[in-house]
């Protein structure tokens, strides 16, 4: 059987994800509402981890900011595109990893952690904890940890609502609707509330859950969609200040949860 890291490896090195955040209005989005985010707890000067960078779209531009940047990639094919992209920076350092194992990185080392992308792919119990207690060990005391994951909701609205819908719940939910997860999914997605859970015993300080793409996955995929730069720019406006609404969050397709070690 294939493991975890063979099975992702195996995706990305078939996918454009060094153009996903631009080809669409909703990875545009989400780029826009995460570096938001990211710009509340990480300043010029700050000392950041990327944890599962990709092709470093986060990391390079952070760096290009003037931060101190280092980023962890676990597939060859998006490390070698994010040190190709970001060679001339010399605040920007790049390695191989897995977010479950971050042994190369002392205690107490950045001022704030990111994890945009390792959670959609941990599917057992001992590597998503592994992974979430890694990002608040490297973390300093009062740093602040924004973690990545998806609405499995948001999974079915914009993969499965056009149709095989019950193939889509066979995958994510039990008979009794209960949230699946196993390696195989590839994505995996969760409740708002069942991801908010896993940090009830660490040792830090919830911020906010707050979402970065709306609705935009599944409504871009009509063929009438359209919506000019300038509609855009004050949408893009508007969900900013929506973002963090309770009852908006199951409906879009990213989320963060951001919190403060302790």
């Amino acid at each position: 059987m294939s493991t975890r890291a063979e099975i992702v490896s195996s995706f990305y090195s078939q996918y454009d994800e060094d153009g996903r955040l631009e080809r669409s209005r909703r990875g545009q989005l989400e780029y826009i509402t995460t570096m938001e985010y990211i710009h509340r707890y990480a300043g010029k000067h700050s000392r950041v981890l990327e944890v599962g960078a990709g092709t470093g779209r986060y990391s390079i531009a952070l760096a290009k900011e003037g931060m101190d940047v280092t980023a962890v990639e676990l597939v060859e094919s998006n490390l070698s595109v994010l040190r190709q992209n970001g060679k001339e920076l010399e605040n920007l350092k790049a390695y191989q990893g897995d977010a479950t194992k971050l042994e190369q990185f002392a205690d107490n080392s950045f001022d704030v952690t990111l994890l945009l992308g390792p959670m959609y792919h941990l599917y057992e119990a001992e590597d998503v904890n592994a992974a979430i207690d890694e990002a608040i060990r490297v973390t300093k005391p009062g740093g602040a940890i924004l973690f990545a994951f998806i609405s499995v909701y948001a999974i079915m609205y914009a993969n499965y609502i056009h149709g095989n819908w019950a193939a889509g719940e066979a995958e994510n939910f039990t008979r009794d609707y209960q949230v699946r997860h196993f390696k195989e999914q590839l994505f995996t997605g969760y409740d708002v509330v069942e991801f908010e859970q896993l940090f009830e015993k660490k040792p830090v300080e919830w911020i906010t859950t707050a979402g970065t793409d709306g609705i935009l996955e599944p409504v871009q995929k009509r063929s009438d969609f359209s919506i000019t730069d300038e509609d855009f720019d004050a949408f893009a406006k508007w969900y900013l200040a929506i973002a963090e609404k309770r009852e908006l969050l199951g409906n879009t397709n990213h989320l963060l949860y951001i919190c403060r070690k302790k």
